[in-house]
């Protein structure tokens, strides 16, 4: 096997922590979606390492940062790219190795693969094709950024990157808007400043965070108002990679049309009282109001049916 700069690579199948070498166990054949540290290299956890050690392919974005973290760890294993630029032509090839019963590893740059790379598709085509698909639990940018904002975590969307020209960037905004939801963004230091500006004026003038190089040397995260922090950040574009924690909109009191729709999607796949609490938390209207209505409109629909 050889290894990115096409020297020979021997698989050991172990790995070290803090000195120790640690034999890995044997895998059933299978595509494992492994997340790996998103700054800090301590964040791998033994499993990871484990699947790491142990797999016959490592596919990796770039093999020249994977590389890194498995030297830390003292992992010798075959490196193939797999990247939005040569999935199509190396997606056949770790299907072909699957179907010969080699386990095949997926990890990203960093953090949890298929948060805003082409990792889905090749999951998909496993799954397609009947192989086991296990993930590997671990690091991920924007659990780390959520619950650091101090912002509600109950509901939450990622949308990822938002558009880079504005009157697209806008009109995502503007969709993302009535979501009763806590919105999490990927951003650029560049286009940071622009988006938050966009951000208060589409959103309003909500409570976000910002936050930069997490588990990194220099992580920081920054709290306030959408127009507070498009203002620090217009004029002074931050480098790193950065997570932006936006607040859910205020809770208006719905009209009983309103009410009425939300609860009947609701009672689809509800009971009443559950039906009447999510229908709060959507509408603003009182939940004990709202359970009489969803009784009403279930006992409605039950004679009908009679």
């Amino acid at each position: 096997m050889n290894g990115a700069s096409g020297e020979k690579v021997v698989h050991t199948r172990s790995f070290v922590v803090e000195g120790h070498a640690i034999a890995a166990r044997s895998l059933s054949p299978a595509l494992y979606i492994v997340a790996t540290p998103i700054g800090n290299l301590g964040d791998m956890t033994l499993r990871a390492l484990h699947v790491l050690a142990a797999a016959d392919i490592v596919a990796c974005e770039d093999t020249r940062v994977s590389a890194v973290l498995l030297r830390h760890y003292g992992i010798s294993a075959r490196l193939v790219a797999y990247h939005d630029h040569n999935a199509a032509a190396q997606r056949p090839k770790l299907l072909e190795a699957l179907a010969a019963g080699e386990s095949v590893a997926l990890i990203s740059d960093a953090g949890t693969p298929l948060v805003s790379d082409p990792g889905y598709r090749l999951v998909a085509a496993a799954r397609d094709a009947g192989h086991d698909v296990v993930p590997i639990p671990g690091a991920s940018s924007v659990l780390a950024a959520l619950v650091v904002a101090g912002l509600p975590s109950d509901r939450f969307l990622f949308a990822g990157f938002l558009p880079p020209k504005r009157v697209a960037r806008v009109k995502r905004l503007e969709e993302l808007a009535p979501i009763p939801a806590t919105l999490v963004f990927f951003e650029t230091g560049p286009r940071v400043g622009a988006a938050l500006a966009d951000m208060a004026a589409v959103l309003g003038d909500r409570e976000a965070a910002v936050a930069r190089e997490l588990t990194k040397a220099f992580e920081t995260v920054r709290r306030g108002t959408l127009a507070v922090l498009a203002g620090e950040f217009a004029d002074k574009p931050p480098k790193g990679e950065i997570v932006v924690v936006v607040g859910p909109p205020a809770a208006g009191a719905a009209s009983p049309e309103d009410a009425d729709r939300v609860l009947l999607e609701l009672l689809r796949e509800k009971s009443v009282g559950e039906a009447a609490s999510e229908a709060a938390t959507l509408t603003g209207l009182k939940r004990n109001d709202l359970y009489r209505r969803a009784l009403a409109l279930k006992t409605a629909a039950d004679d009908s049916d009679e």
